[in-house]
């Protein structure tokens, strides 16, 4: 088993954790209904896709 020569710092330990932090989703606004939608993703609430219809949502509901 790997055992460390040396302790490791409290700076060494924090800079090393640095990197490893949650990032917020980035939000982009739907061109047809100028909704809240992920990017690369279809609209929930129009169901449009690159200025295509790829969800028919009048029959879902």
């Amino acid at each position: 088993m790997a055992v460390p020569k040396k302790k490791t710092s409290k700076s060494r330990k924090n800079m090393r954790r640095a990197h490893d932090f949650l990032t917020t989703q980035s939000v982009s606004v739907c061109p047809q209904c100028k909704s809240p939608k992920l990017p690369h993703r279809v609209c929930p609430s129009c169901g449009t896709y690159k200025g295509k219809e790829v969800l028919d949502l009048t029959k879902a509901q």
